[in-house]
């Protein structure tokens, strides 16, 4: 009457495993233990390293960090400023330029005292300049190395440290 259905051995054990089973998470409980512990370490070493604790104390960094090193005896001539006209044909074309001269302490009265010919100097380079050296991006750098040395030479050798361009305009 009924028909016997046999079932095979691989057809019996799909029907016994649930279809809708989803696979088993990993636990991320691992990944936290271990980044926790790498924010502890990290942190426990820069507090050692920071309060001295693992390299000694260096007392001569602290005692020298109480006292900033002294300025160097240096002082500013300022140099009135100079109106040069650009080129021969360059109707109202005019450049003003200003600066001041950084020199040793002990030299500022004698190179005070040089500063008509110090400006002389400075006239007679300025209007040499051709007007298409000033649409170059290094002009200024050029310049003020140029116009260094020839004050340099003015004034002697270790008077004057350095020259510190305050204004360079062209109109």
């Amino acid at each position: 009457m009924f028909g016997k259905q046999t079932k095979t051995e691989g057809q019996v054990a799909e029907a016994e495993q649930p279809q809708d089973v989803a696979p088993k998470k990993k636990s991320k409980k691992p990944l936290l233990i271990g980044l926790v512990l790498a924010l502890l370490l990290g942190g426990g070493g820069f507090y050692v390293t920071w309060a001295g604790l693992l390299f000694g104390s260096s007392t001569e960094h602290a005692e020298g960090s109480a006292e900033p090193n002294p300025l160097p005896d240096i002082s500013f001539v300022p140099i009135e400023p100079v109106i040069v006209s650009i080129g021969p044909g360059a109707e109202g074309r005019h450049l003003r330029f200003t600066a001041q001269l950084e020199v040793a302490g002990s030299h500022s009265a004698e190179v005070t005292t040089l500063l008509p010919r110090i400006v002389d100097v400075m006239n007679g380079y300025l209007r040499a300049i051709e007007p298409a050296e000033f649409d170059d991006s290094a002009a200024l750098v050029r310049m003020r190395a140029q116009l260094l040395r020839r004050i340099q030479i003015v004034t002697g050798d270790g008077r004057v440290r350095d020259l510190l361009v305050t204004e360079f305009v062209l109109n």
